[in-house]
C-alpha cells in the first residue's frame, strides 16, 4: 500500500501551521498540492490582486520544487475566485506567463464567496518525474 508523504517547501509560510495542513502530499508518483494563496510570509493576504495571484503561483512553484516537480509536471488545476468575472483577465495573464503554451493541464475554475481573506487560490495535481 502506498503511504502518503508530506512535502514541506523551504520558507514554509505561517498558514500551514495556522490551519494545520500539509503543503502537498506525495502518494506513489502523484503529488497533490493543497490550495496555494497569495500570502505574505506571516500568512496575511497580499492586498494587490495581481500580486496576490503572482504570489500564489510563486508559492505553488516552491511546493512543486520541494517534491522535484515543475509546472510542466502539473496535469490538473483547480482555481478558486471570489469574483470570477472581474478577476479572470488578470488570472489568465499571470497564468499564461507561469504555465506557458500547450499542451495545457486540465483546468477547473470555481467561483466562491470566501477564501479566508484571499481572493484567489490554486491547487494542483502533478505527476512526479522518475528519480525525483
Amino acid at each position: 500500500m502506498t503511504r502518503r508523504e508530506a512535502i514541506v517547501p523551504a520558507n514554509r509560510h505561517a498558514l500551514y501551521e495556522m490551519h494545520r495542513y500539509s503543503a502537498a502530499i506525495r502518494s506513489g508518483d502523484f503529488l497533490f498540492v493543497s490550495g496555494q494563496v497569495g500570502s505574505r510570509p506571516d500568512g496575511s493576504p497580499e492586498p494587490d490582486f495581481e500580486q496576490q495571484v503572482r504570489t500564489a503561483f510563486d508559492n505553488l512553484v516552491n511546493v512543486l520544487e520541494a517534491a522535484g516537480c515543475t509546472l510542466e509536471d502539473v496535469v490538473d488545476v483547480t482555481t478558486f475566485h471570489t469574483d470570477p468575472a472581474a478577476q479572470i483577465e488578470t488570472v489568465m495573464a499571470v497564468r499564461e506567463k507561469a504555465i506557458g503554451g500547450p499542451p495545457y493541464p486540465n483546468w477547473t475554475a470555481v467561483g466562491v464567496n470566501w477564501l479566508a481573506g484571499f481572493d484567489f487560490e490554486i491547487k494542483v495535481i502533478a505527476r512526479i518525474p522518475e528519480g525525483a
